[in-house]
């Protein structure tokens, strides 16, 4: 890939110092790139979301929102999940680089670095991603059922209602929505992570302990029916193909 092809590109990079994010734009505009910077990482996953990028570049140690926790919300999310991540931070430390590489990064550059070397980077990973079409995935299309039933349970979404054995049961918005997510996407295991992003929009002041509070109250709601609802340890939860007795707690 040459400096040509990253005229097409867009790069977005999360970084609380100004002087690394101007620094970095300056040399990627240079190249043709299309460049979103942020310095503020709290507002990091509504810009990617409307900005679709080729890359995320971020930087590990932010106040608010690290870079690791920004790159577990981006590959929990089914349209950036496949955006490639280059971590830049001063943490040099071996377990640091494997830690980010675990959880998803594709490159760990440590500060302080060579703007070229990093372009160099950049350029190969995009060469990477295009050969693998790894790149913002298009919007996932939400299912077109109106009505979704499991079990003795049924949700009517352009009602807003949602009925057990035949009686209305009273949920709040977002009880609501995050028994929607889980009904259309039943048999498949939602994270925490997946929830916040799109039941909460991921409000940045909301912890995952607050979708077990929820997935809590709504089991306590849905009564005898709501053992559909799983637990799947250490990952979050499941609307279950058949039913199962004895769901584990929140």
């Amino acid at each position: 890939m040459t400096s040509a092809d990253l005229k097409a590109k867009k790069v977005l990079i999360v970084d609380d110092e100004a002087d690394v994010t101007d620094l970095v734009a300056y040399n990627l505009r240079a190249k043709g790139c299309t460049v979103e910077t942020l310095n503020d990482p709290t507002s990091s996953i509504g810009v990617a979301r409307s900005f679709l990028p080729d890359l995320v570049i971020l930087d590990v140690m932010m106040p608010d929102l690290s870079g690791v926790q920004i790159c577990k919300m981006l590959r929990a999310d089914p349209q950036l999940k496949n955006v490639p991540v280059i971590f830049l931070t001063a943490k040099a430390e071996e377990h640091d680089r494997v830690q980010g590489l675990e959880i998803g990064a594709d490159d760990y550059i440590c500060k302080p670095f060579s703007t070229k070397e990093l372009t160099l980077r950049i350029q190969s990973i995009l060469r990477r991603s295009a050969a693998g079409i790894t790149t913002a995935a298009a919007p996932s299309s939400p299912s077109s059922a109106t009505r979704h039933q499991v079990g003795d349970i049924n949700l009517d979404v352009e009602r807003h209602a949602v009925t057990v054995h035949g009686q209305p049961i009273e949920l709040t918005a977002t009880e609501f929505k995050l028994l929607q997510l889980l009904m259309e996407r039943r048999g498949r295991v939602q994270t925490r992570e997946h929830l916040l992003l799109n039941v909460w929009n991921y409000e940045t002041e909301i912890e995952t302990r607050t979708v077990d509070t929820h997935i809590r109250r709504l089991r306590e709601k849905l009564g005898t029916e709501a053992d559909w609802i799983e637990t799947i340890r250490g990952v979050g939860y499941r609307l279950a193909e058949r039913r199962v007795t004895n769901s584990p707690a929140a």
